[in-house]
């Protein structure tokens, strides 16, 4: 039943709930500073046992055990109310309920694809809340995100100096994490050494430009490696509001399904399967078809369980639900091909 509250609770997120008072100075107050020495500050790690190593069904596997990569996640956003405690742009690590949301909502949908190509690091940090990406909280966005982001640098660099051992690297990441996730790739991979060690990318949920990176590229293939891949997901009769701009140009779009840049239709024959409703119950195979038309990605509404209630026609929260299994063998695969790669 998860699965299904986590379409409805990040649909709710959408809108913006009680918003954080704007500062009335020109300091910018902020919670705490996480120590990620302590296991608490780690939604998901292969040292604890966490929602990010569940699997939906009986036949798929957790196998981070056995992997020989890792995998560096960044949740979106979650953080959506200001309550007693926890009223700054940023989340306190302390909220307890928050973390929880974070935990059964998105390590459990989202981190946990990524269980059988690497081990999952995860770490909890001061997201920003959901009004910096809407008018009410555009004074404070850069303050809140950078907030976030220097969590997350932090959490990266002490990962790769305790944990990491050389070990080759996926990023992923969704909505709120991509916008972070964008920033880590252009201070720790692109053009420098560590370059040599990211099996790939998943910048999903944000338009990133295919011209993001100068030594990263955009996947055009399922097993290349060094590369990013990313998209927007729309149902196929979403029209964007005639004011919407994309704030960047040239967006990269990859179809998860052919993992191709082109605009031909990938049939739902080709999706293994997405998690949506039940997700003790398994993947629910051929769920949607996926077609890049321009700057997204569109489907068919599918269907399941509670499918009347779902009417909204921007699948963002669906971005990687809907192509569930298709992501995991892909992490698979580019794993399998970084370690012995092509001789041509």
């Amino acid at each position: 039943m998860r699965s299904a509250l986590f379409f409805l609770t990040l649909f709710l997120l959408t809108a913006c709930g009680s918003i954080p008072s704007l500062p009335q100075s020109n300091i910018f107050p902020v919670p705490p500073v996480p120590d990620y020495d302590l296991p608490q500050n780690w939604a998901a790690s292969p040292f604890a046992e966490d929602e990010a190593d569940r699997t939906p069904g009986t036949e798929l596997k957790n196998l981070q055990s056995t992997a020989s990569a890792d995998i560096f996640y960044l949740h979106p956003t979650i953080y959506r109310k200001a309550v007693k405690g926890n009223d700054l742009w940023n989340a306190n690590l302390a909220d307890e309920k928050l973390n929880q949301s974070v935990d059964e909502l998105a390590m459990l949908n989202q981190a946990s694809i990524f269980n059988a190509a690497g081990r999952v690091f995860a770490p909890r940090y001061r997201q920003a809340n959901i009004a910096v990406f809407y008018k009410e909280g555009r004074t404070v966005n850069q303050q809140a995100l950078d907030t976030a982001y220097n969590d997350v640098l932090a959490a990266f660099d002490h990962y790769l100096k305790t944990w990491n051992d050389d070990r080759p690297i996926i990023i992923a990441s969704h909505s709120q994490g991509t916008t972070h996730a964008k920033r880590l790739l252009s201070d720790r991979f692109d053009g420098k050494p560590l370059g040599k060690r990211l099996v790939a990318a998943y910048l999903i949920g944000m338009p990133i430009s295919v011209d993001a990176c100068t030594t990263i590229p955009v996947c055009e293939n399922a097993t290349q490696t060094g590369c990013f891949v990313s998209w927007r997901t729309y149902r196929e009769d979403f029209v964007p509001k005639p004011t919407y701009r994309d704030k960047v140009n040239n967006i990269a779009v990859v179809n998860p399904l052919s993992w191709t840049t082109d605009e031909t239709r990938a049939p739902a024959s080709l999706n293994k399967g997405g998690v949506l409703y039940k997700y003790d119950k398994g993947p629910m195979p051929e769920l949607v078809w996926a077609e890049r038309r321009g700057n997204g990605l569109f489907t068919n509404k599918p269907k399941f369980f509670g499918d009347i209630f779902f009417r909204t026609k921007n699948y963002h929260v669906a971005d990687y639900n809907l192509f569930w299994v298709n992501v995991r063998e892909n992490a698979v695969s580019r794993v399998e091909a970084f370690k012995s790669p092509s001789p041509y």
